[in-house]
This record gives C-alpha cells, sequence and structure tokens, in this order.
C-alpha cells in the first residue's frame, strides 16, 4: 500500500494490526487496530508519532515511505506526541538508523525518550505550549500540550496551513481499515462499527483521564480543524467534528454530562439461582419500558451480558454509557462473585460514576456479597435501588418482587429522557 496524501505536503502512513489478540495486554482487538504515521515535508522533513515493531509495522511504514521518495534516513524530525510503546517502541531503532533526525517531544517526553525507551544520547529538542517548528516553504508545525490524554507527556501538532490536527491518541479508535483510511471513505453501517469501537476504545483506554480530555478540548476549542488525523482509527478529513463532539460526549459520561438511555445488566452465576433473578429484572425492565412508550415516552434501552464470558473490554463500553446498572452476582466464599469483583474494580478505576444501579444475587449458606459490594461502589456515587438476596432458588414471592425492581430501575432511568430529545 503507497503513503496516503492528505494535503500536497502531508502524507498518512498507515499499519494495519490484525492479528494481535490484545491491545496494552488485556483488551481484545478481534477486529484489529491501525497504527498510523504523519510525514510532513517541506524544505525539512517531520515524522509525527512513531509506531512499535508489530506485526511488521516497520516494513509497512518503510513501503509506504518509498512511496513518496523518502527513506528512514531523509527525515529530519521525529516530533513524539506521545511515548507509550505502540508510538514510540520503534524509537530506539529508528535512532540508530537515523542518529542526526532531531527527537522533539514535551520535557516528559523527552525523558521518556531518554529512560523509558533507551534511545541513548542524541539530538533532543524540548517544546511546550506555545512553540513551533518552521520546516520551510511556510509550513510552520505548532505544538499544544495536553497532558494525561493520557500519559503525562502527551502533546498534540497542528498545522495552521492546513489546519490538521495530529492527535495521536485523542479521537482515535479501535477496529483495522484495511486499504481505506478516510472517514469519507466508509458507508454509513461501516461507521456505526467504528462508533462502536470508539466507544470501547475510550471507555477502555481513555475514560479515567476524562477531565483531562474536556480541558484538552477546550485548548483547541479556538483553532480550525479541517482534518483530524489520530494515530489509531480513522483519519477525519470530511467531518473532524463529528469525533471531536463524539469525544465531547464520552467525556461527559463519566463527568456529570448526561448518560445515555439505556440499563446495562451485567451478571455471572455459578449454578442458576442468579440467572433466574436477573430474567425476572430483565421481564420487569421491558414491561415497564413498554407502558412508558404506550404513554409517548422514550423507555431506556436494555443489554443484558454474562460475565466471565463477555469480556470486560465490550462490558466496559456498554456500562460506560449507560445511565442504569444491574449488578447480579452470588454470594462467593463470604464475597462477591469474582468476576463481577473484577468489573466494579475496573469501574472505580475508570470513574463510571453517577449510575442508577440495582444489586441482586443469590446466596448458599450465607451471605456476604453486600459488604464488599458496598464498600466498592462508594467512590462511584451511585444512586442505588435497596439491593435484593436471596437463599437458594428464589421463590415465587422473589421473582415477583424482582420484576418491580426492574420496573422501578426503569422508571429512575426514563425519568431524564423526553420524546422531545
Amino acid at each position: 500500500m503507497n503513503a496516503k496524501q492528505i494535503t500536497d505536503y502531508v502524507f498518512a502512513l498507515h499499519a494495519d494490526i490484525t492479528n494481535a489478540k490484545y491491545f496494552e495486554g488485556m483488551w481484545p482487538i478481534p477486529h484489529g487496530v491501525t497504527l498510523n504515521s504523519y510525514i510532513v515535508k517541506g524544505e525539512k522533513i517531520a515524522l509525527i508519532d512513531l509506531y512499535r515493531d508489530w506485526e511488521n509495522a516497520p516494513e509497512q511504514i518503510n513501503i509506504q515511505l518509498s512511496s513518496i521518495g523518502l527513506s528512514v534516513q531523509d527525515i529530519d524530525y521525529i516530533i513524539l506526541n506521545h511515548l507509550e510503546p505502540d508510538h514510540s517502541d520503534f524509537l530506539q531503532k529508528f535512532h540508530q538508523l537515523n542518529p542526526s533526525a532531531q527527537i522533539i517531544s514535551t520535557e516528559k517526553g523527552i525523558a521518556l525518550a531518554k529512560n523509558f525507551c533507551k534511545a541513548g544520547e542524541g539530538n533532543y529538542r524540548t517544546v511546550k505550549t506555545g512553540d513551533a517548528l518552521d520546516l520551510g516553504n511556510d509550513i510552520i508545525l505548532n505544538f499544544v500540550e495536553v497532558p494525561n490524554v493520557h500519559w503525562p507527556e502527551t502533546m498534540v501538532t497542528y498545522d495552521p496551513k492546513s489546519a490538521i490536527l495530529f492527535s495521536c491518541d485523542a479521537f482515535g479508535s479501535y477496529g483495522k481499515t484495511g486499504d481505506r483510511i478516510f472517514d469519507d471513505e466508509f458507508t454509513s453501517e461501516e461507521h456505526l462499527f467504528y462508533e462502536k469501537e470508539s466507544l470501547r476504545y475510550y471507555a477502555n483506554i481513555v475514560a479515567s483521564f476524562s477531565t483531562f480530555v474536556k480541558t484538552a478540548i477546550n485548548k483547541l476549542a479556538d483553532i480550525t480543524i479541517k482534518v483530524v488525523a489520530p494515530s489509531h482509527g480513522i483519519i477525519w478529513r470530511k467531518n473532524p467534528e463529528k469525533i471531536i463532539q463524539r469525544y465531547v460526549k464520552y467525556a461527559g459520561y463519566n463527568t456529570g454530562g448526561k448518560q445515555e438511555n439505556k440499563i446495562c445488566v451485567i451478571y455471572g452465576y455459578m449454578y442458576g439461582n442468579t440467572k433466574k433473578g436477573v430474567d425476572a429484572v430483565v421481564e420487569g425492565i421491558k414491561q415497564k419500558a413498554e407502558e412508558l412508550e404506550s404513554q409517548g415516552l422514550v423507555a431506556p434501552e436494555v443489554s443484558v451480558l454474562e460475565i466471565p464470558a463477555t469480556d470486560a473490554s465490550f462490558v466496559l463500553a456498554e456500562a460506560y454509557e449507560s445511565a442504569g446498572i444491574v449488578m447480579a452476582m452470588p454470594t462467593y466464599e463470604y464475597k462477591m462473585f469474582p468476576p463481577a469483583a473484577y468489573i466494579l474494580n475496573l469501574f472505580a478505576r475508570k470513574h463510571f460514576v453517577g449510575k442508577k444501579s440495582l444489586r441482586i444475587g443469590s446466596w448458599g449458606w450465607i451471605g456476604g456479597a453486600k459488604r464488599e459490594y458496598d464498600e466498592a461502589i462508594t467512590p462511584l456515587k451511585w444512586e442505588e435501588l435497596e439491593a435484593y438476596e436471596w437463599q437458594g432458588l428464589p421463590s415465587q414471592l422473589d421473582l415477583e418482587k424482582l420484576v418491580e425492581l426492574g420496573k422501578d430501575l426503569t422508571v429512575q432511568v426514563s425519568t431524564s429522557y423526553t420524546t422531545n430529545e
């Protein structure tokens, strides 16, 4: 594949990662992921964002460099917006191949280049917000620090001549793209897929840093952006505002913004007793949803996810945007069912705050899940319905109560939504 031309002097270098099982060693990527780097050609040549030696990515990139008449030795500047290994792992090798190239990053980025990437001694340049790099031919790149999006050294690079924002992890997504890479090359159905993958990417990778995402977007509010060029996923040249506003929405989910009119039911069980209770709650949700719709109101959607059968990556994506959560698990050795405890640990790490919630579950010889659960969700500030537990098989009275609890949660979630929205 050849390099993709964005303007007469800006090119995208794109490698698809297709066979890796995980991103960051834990998040499944069954549909792959892209690594995007960028060449800006003035009198001097800059490479923006590096890559990792992952599934022959360097070979893929080198072929594309050749397609525009360049090699690694022709690069004058390496601009590192972010030093996570998927964007910097090849730095040591690159520096050996081209020791004269100047490495440009923030102060913390340069420290990582030396100490984390072990790039050795070289030609380093530290930049900060307001600094610029003149490549000649009236091409001047500007730098803006956006710390903790999502590592503390992160910055973005902006080309005012073409109004291109090189955003690295910001505005990124899972999902390989093949020979296409621009937003106007995909169908509406394909965009729905990438929207889901961008939500999952955000919930997995970025959600912990939503406050910093909002700050970063505010910093960029006064500049004209005609192209958003991230390091993962689609390059947005037709509708860049779409991915920016998507990230604004995502960042709001755990910082006081409006969550979606959805209820995410997450359940695990050993012998089926808790599952019977889940079925009753879901029945209650569906009954109340039908009633609300008959009244012309907007009823919440419901998703039902079994754990550990559903990987945590997908659970995070569904739960992150949902205003309502049902956590259903049995007591296991005096505590929560371990897969549920793991999910709640991730919720705390990712700051999944402000949900309306219900916890249910069966117990065997004694309860105990409640205490651990209550401790786990205290920092999340969830608005809870009273938890409901039962011993062994649920009785008919238990099932009737669980149906009513499903209805109650549905009412709570749907209260802030109207048909006018």
